[in-house]
């Protein structure tokens, strides 16, 4: 496949979210925005994601948030149906500027860290395991930490990468391996990219599993949706505003069996 050489807006707005929370929407009004979390509990893997990996906590209204460059994680007390492995989202990756500080840090307070071979790359994983994140480094950012990739285990890459830009206005592309030398194809998104593997069969779907859904933000949801749907794409749910706040909020899933929330107001109103 032909690797996309992406201009430099693209490149500002995909990979460095750092002067705002959210990167700055694409062309079809579309920016990543979030990584929703099922455990057991929630105090502990608060604890994890703000006091190991850097996150801010906020609320917008009554919803908390767990706030990295890039995304917002949000955790709901729940018993998983599985763990991410095993579903169509496998893991998330997060850039740290500085991975030998982080990977000491997380040792000493007895997490699980593992590597394969790059010493600037692996997986640190939170309490109950059910999920790992994937870490590697760049010094040059000028944040601690930021939103990188959803690894996502499919089939039919060039189908998904369409499908990606068509409701979300992906760029199809490739981005280096971190791990070992090679590439990974993937669709980059205003604050990240949705990176591909093909499995060679259908994983289970991402509702219901540690990794439940991803989410993107809109400016009017509404009008994306009716979009949407004119392209012949079906939600799951109809428009609701979540209870104790103004956000409004509905799920569809993708051919894959990747849940996806849209929102309209995620980011709380004092940013």
């Amino acid at each position: 496949m032909k690797r996309q050489l992406l201009p430099f807006a693209l490149i500002l707005i995909s990979f460095s979210p750092a002067l705002a929370q959210l990167a700055a929407p694409n062309d079809s009004g579309v920016t990543l925005a979030q990584i929703h979390l099922r455990v057991r509990d929630v105090e502990a893997q608060k604890a994890f994601w703000i006091d190991q990996i850097g996150g801010r906590l906020v609320k917008n209204g009554t919803l908390e948030l767990i706030e990295f460059p890039g995304v917002y994680l949000t955790i709901e007390k729940a018993e998983p149906t599985g763990k991410a492995v095993g579903s169509v989202i496998d893991h998330f990756g997060f850039i740290f500027k500085d991975v030998p500080a982080m990977m000491a840090k997380w040792k000493a307070n007895g997490f699980l860290v593992t590597q394969v071979g790059n010493p600037l790359q692996g997986s640190v994983h939170p309490p109950e395991d059910s999920v790992f994140l994937e870490f590697f480094q760049d010094d040059k950012q000028d944040v601690p930490v930021r939103m990188d990739h959803f690894h996502m285990f499919i089939t039919d890459i060039p189908g998904i990468q369409a499908w990606y830009k068509k409701a979300f206005g992906g760029v199809p592309g490739q981005r280096a391996r971190v791990a070992r030398q090679g590439w990974v194809d993937c669709d980059y998104v205003p604050g990240g990219n949705l990176s591909f593997v093909d499995k060679g069969e259908k994983l289970a779907p991402t509702k219901g599993r540690s990794v439940d859904h991803m989410g993107f933000e809109v400016a009017n949801i509404e009008q994306f949706i009716d979009k949407l749907k004119s392209e012949g794409i079906t939600f799951d749910t109809p428009v609701r505003t979540l209870p104790g706040t103004k956000i409004k909020s509905a799920f569809l899933t993708d051919p894959w069996g990747t849940y996806i929330e849209i929102t309209q107001g995620l980011v709380p109103a004092s940013h």
